[in-house]
């Protein structure tokens, strides 16, 4: 298959398997710490510029507002798919195959990958580039790809 072509349809059946994604605030922290650890000489504003490359920050991102979703595609008895790294890799410890059109995939990766995107797209969802299982409906992000004039959900304080 070539970059230009897109899989031919096939009968089969797919499933969508959801990842809980409460907790952002923590998944962002711990990513910082992750690379602040790692680069212990960035200034405050670098680092938070390095983090949000591969994970919103909690107070704009769309999970926290219901606007977004992390999927993996999986068999319909339950086998997750391949689709080149786990969900959450970051772009360090997958090299960057973590990106929805890395080049570094298997091709059985982006044909998978390729599925996502058009069931997901037909939908009226986006994708975050930097992360083939986060996709979006309502957003910043998704009103910026679209045209829209604002986003439909905003982040919501539960008090904690």
């Amino acid at each position: 298959m070539t970059a230009t072509e897109t899989p031919a349809v096939r009968p089969a059946v797919y499933n969508f398997r959801g990842r809980k994604t409460v907790g952002p605030t923590r998944y962002f922290d711990a990513y910082a710490a992750e690379l602040r650890r790692a680069n212990p000489h960035w200034p405050d504003d670098h680092l938070r510029t390095q983090t949000s490359r591969s994970l919103a920050p909690p107070e704009i991102g769309p999970h926290v507002a219901g606007a977004a979703v992390d999927l993996t595609l999986c068999t319909t008895d339950g086998h997750e798919l391949d689709l080149g790294t786990p969900v959450d890799a970051s772009p360090e410890d997958s090299a960057g195959a973590c990106c929805t059109g890395a080049p570094n995939i298997s091709d059985r990766a982006r044909r998978n990958r390729l599925v996502l995107r058009a069931a997901l797209t037909t939908a009226g969802l986006v994708n975050y580039p930097t992360e083939w299982w986060h996709w979006s409906y309502g957003d910043r992000y998704r009103a910026l790809l679209s045209g829209a004039p604002a986003a439909l959900y905003g982040p919501v304080n539960c008090g904690r």
